[in-house]
């Protein structure tokens, strides 16, 4: 065994025993991120849990519809490009504060909507706030982790989006049904009030937090400072690297928000079910996406080690994911709910495989400081494409009531997605920038 290599070994044990003497209070912090990250997805879905039913309540059609689910997308993709420069600016105890309050109040405000205008104003409120979650989260995590932790740190609390989406289902129809539905968003609103008083009552920076040992502070600040790279967004958007995730972005996120925000509707007016019995369907299918997303990126850890080179190990487990979805094109002929929901439950877990993989390019192809900045533009843009799906999609079931052309679209748009990929990047050779590095 070489001398660097004894280093290196002594000095990752020297980091263990370190981290393991330091406190856990890093941990608790992380837990209110996932409590925070939970909220955000139930509050989002409370209206694609009830919307079947609040459509005949309150007498929007499908183009309405369609206008309130795009309000929340235009807001998402407004905040995403805005959400950044305000939590820098007052830090991640006042920004995340900033972002959760508009959330909480936006969600609650849906409960005095009587209107399609009052809904799509609720809807856009609510995708101001949200938008701040990640950022937010992303920040916090930097600052009270070091970077052999962060990855770890970040999927715990990104978990929260798979448990919200779960847990929306299985308690909103109860609510709803017991105390109507106005009362499903005072509830959830109010989930968002109270985790915001918790963080404003104990979260500090690490610097500023008494509860916090010297020994982990000193384990969190323990990376050496870090060499930064500023790169314009237009300087990237030069990179057909960057073109590339955009793209895969555009044309495959409208699909989620599609089911986000019509699987409801689709269940309801498909096979008939009730408000009492929507909720176990919807949570099969949100269970099943679990289990593509971590079985989306262990595929490709599988190939690499399988001696496939990064990029054919990639793009194949993309491949494995776009034609798991492919199937989604039959959901409309089959007559039985629980064929449906298998073949729903099976497009989704290819898209959050499709995904894991997808949000894996970036840093295949740039550099680590350019990472956040791609993946905020790719954000953004698929908001805009979820936008246009949610328009297309009322416009049709408006005019015709089938969803057979929205879920042909649906079924091909990850291989579209994939060839574009791949024609862009036929390598994934990285992206050649030039920017003057500064200390961070």
């Amino acid at each position: 065994m070489s001398e660097s290599t004894n280093h290196a070994g002594n000095a990752d044990a020297i980091a263990n025993a370190t981290s393991a003497k330091a406190g856990m209070y890093r941990w608790r912090v992380c837990a209110m991120l996932l409590a925070a990250t939970t909220i955000n997805y139930v509050d989002r879905q409370v209206l694609g849990v009830l919307a079947p039913f609040l459509q005949n309540e309150i007498g929007w059609n499908e183009i309405e519809y369609g206008y309130i689910v795009t309000a929340f997308q235009a807001a998402y993709a407004i905040g995403l490009l805005c959400a950044g420069a305000v939590i820098d600016r007052f830090g991640t105890r006042i920004g995340y504060a900033i972002a959760i309050s508009v959330w909480s109040v936006a969600a609650m405000a849906h409960s005095l909507a009587g209107s399609v205008v009052g809904f799509a104003l609720a809807r856009f409120a609510l995708g101001l706030g949200e938008a701040g979650n990640f950022p937010a989260a992303i920040k916090t995590v930097a600052e009270w982790f070091p970077r052999r932790e962060r990855a770890l740190a970040v999927g715990i609390f990104n978990a929260g989006s798979n448990i919200g989406a779960i847990m929306a289902p299985l308690l909103v129809p109860i609510i709803a049904a017991t105390w109507g539905w106005r009362a499903a968003f005072l509830f959830t609103g109010a989930l968002s009030a109270a985790w915001l008083a918790g963080w404003l009552l104990t979260y500090r920076p690490p610097e500023q937090q008494p509860k916090l040992s010297a020994a982990e502070l000193a384990h969190i600040r323990s990376d050496p400072p870090e060499a930064t790279v500023k790169i314009p967004w237009l300087q990237l958007l030069r990179h057909r690297q960057a073109w590339a995730f955009v793209a895969a972005k555009f044309i495959t996120d409208p699909v989620w928000w599609l089911f986000l925000f019509w699987l409801g509707k689709f269940l309801a007016s498909e096979y008939k079910l009730s408000l009492s019995t929507i909720g176990l369907p919807m949570i099969v299918v949100y269970l099943m996406a679990d289990v593509g997303s971590v079985a989306g990126g262990w595929l490709a850890g599988r190939f690499i080690k399988l001696g496939w080179d990064v990029n054919r190990a990639r793009k194949g487990a993309m491949l494995t994911c776009a034609l798991c979805v492919a199937p989604i094109v039959l959901v409309t002929q089959v007559d039985n709910l629980w064929v449906a929901v298998a073949l729903i439950g099976l497009a989704m877990a290819g898209h959050q495989g499709w995904s894991a993989n997808v949000f894996t390019l970036p840093s295949d192809m740039f550099p680590r400081q350019a990472v956040a900045s791609v993946v905020g533009i790719g954000g953004f843009a698929g908001a805009v494409g979820g936008m246009l799906m949610s328009m297309f999609t009322g416009a049709q079931l408006e005019s015709t009531g089938s969803y057979a052309r929205i879920f042909l679209i649906a079924g091909a748009a990850y291989l579209i997605a994939l060839l574009v990929v791949h024609l862009l990047v036929p390598k994934l050779q990285p992206a050649r920038l030039e920017a003057k590095a500064t200390s961070a």
